[in-house]
């Protein structure tokens, strides 16, 4: 196997670009940008861009057009059969309620930190496990904490009410949904 770093294209997984000479994801990257390498359909999924500069997270972030809309705003919140977030655990939810918190963190380069955590649906699912449950949430834009650069659909609240429950047996397997 030879050293350095192959950024792969996405769906051939061909070399787009070999970095003879990189560590890092970053200094792949780099190299390739600096060698005018076109990397439109790489597939840095795994990498670790968190020091990277220039990012256009309008260009990567589709989640931002929440921050423009008027009026009341839903996501969901995945939470264990008692109400609690399944990672972190802290807020028991329940229906009817409203919740906020004092120290929600604001920086969109942090995917997963402390605040009210709420998703699009579809990462709901991609998390879910026998016995969870999914929450609906309503906010306002003025209530979003962070929209992570480039999420992949959770994002952070300062506050926010839990106005039902997601019916997602249609979209478990029978035999997940005990």
């Amino acid at each position: 196997m030879s050293k350095g770093i192959d950024v792969l294209d996405r769906w051939t997984r061909a070399v787009l670009y070999h970095a003879e000479e990189a560590s890092t994801i970053q200094e792949a990257v780099e190299a390739a940008r600096i060698s005018w390498a076109d990397l439109s359909w790489a597939n840095l999924s795994g990498a670790d861009l968190s020091r990277a500069e220039g990012i256009e997270a309008d260009r990567c972030t589709p989640l931002r057009m929440l921050l423009e809309q008027p009026g009341k705003i839903r996501a969901y919140k995945l939470v264990t059969r008692e109400g609690t977030g399944p990672f972190n655990g802290g807020i028991t939810y329940q229906i009817g309620k409203s919740y906020s918190v004092d120290n929600a963190d604001t920086d969109v380069m942090q995917q997963c930190a402390a605040g009210i955590n709420v998703a699009t649906l579809d990462w709901c699912l991609r998390e879910w496990q026998p016995g969870y449950r999914v929450l609906l949430m309503e906010f306002e834009a003025a209530d979003i904490a962070a929209i992570p650069t480039a999420t992949d659909g959770k994002f952070r609240l300062h506050r926010c009410t839990v106005v039902g429950e997601k019916d997602i047996s249609a979209l478990v397997k029978p035999s997940e949904a005990a």
